[in-house]
This record gives structure tokens, C-alpha cells and sequence, in this order.
């Protein structure tokens, strides 16, 4: 994991780096296991948009190498923080990609569980408040 530098009165943040698993055509960006993985920034930092009610929100794509339905938690880490709204869509069957976008109520340091069935993935994100 690397360490970003923080934005004013922001925590430091570990934000999870790509390990480069999981599907062949999409190395790089790729973090997980041939189970479960999801696409991440290449410095594990979101830029979401601005939603009119404030929150931050971020398209986040999963794929998943074994059947099952995707569930998401997220947490943050650096504050005390409301739950985000988790958006996962139908239409896109048990196997497979999944598209999945997050409303934060907040900029932080944001930990992130998918699981399918017994697989499970974990990782953390600095999520920054967007330009103006």
C-alpha cells in the first residue's frame, strides 16, 4: 500500500495500490484474485462528482470469476462518517463484470469489502472532494 499526502485537515490515508490481478486484458488497474476483483486507480485515489445533495459519487467496476451475487460495505476510516449509499445494479447476471458507482458522504480515507459467496476483497481509498 502507499501512502498519500493528505489534503488540508485530511489523515493520512494507506490507500490500496492495483496488485495487477484478476483478468488479463485489464493488468495494471486490476486488484484481487482470479475469485473477485475490482478496477482501482492507479494511486488507489477516487475523484468522484458531486451529487446536488453534496455527496461524492464514484463509479467503481467489479468482476467476478466465480457465481454469485456482488454485496458492498464501506467504512471511514479517518472520521466518524454516515453510511455511504451503495448502488449495484441489475441486468448484469451472476458472473462476470459488475458495475457499481458509491455515494460518500464525505471526502477520507474509505475502506471497501465486495464479496461473492466465500470470496471476499478489501480494499482502502482516499476519496478527494472534486474540483470547483
Amino acid at each position: 500500500m502507499a501512502q498519500h499526502s493528505p489534503a488540508a485537515g485530511q489523515a493520512e490515508c494507506l490507500a490500496t495500490l492495483p496488485n495487477g490481478r484478476g483478468s488479463k486484458w485489464q493488468v495494471g488497474v486490476n486488484h484481487g484474485s482470479n475469485r473477485l476483483w475490482v478496477g482501482l486507480p492507479e494511486e488507489g485515489v477516487l475523484t468522484p462528482y458531486a451529487e446536488p445533495d453534496g455527496s461524492l459519487f464514484a463509479k467503481i467496476p467489479w468482476y467476478r470469476g466465480i457465481r454469485g451475487k456482488l454485496r458492498l460495505t464501506a467504512a471511514r476510516l479517518d472520521a466518524s462518517a454516515p453510511s455511504p449509499r451503495i448502488h449495484i445494479p441489475g441486468g448484469y447476471g451472476s458472473y462476470g463484470f459488475q458495475s457499481t458507482g458509491i455515494s460518500f458522504p464525505s471526502a477520507g480515507c474509505w475502506r471497501i469489502t465486495g464479496s461473492v459467496d466465500r470470496a471476499r476483497l478489501t480494499f482502502v481509498t482516499l476519496v478527494l472532494t472534486p474540483p470547483a
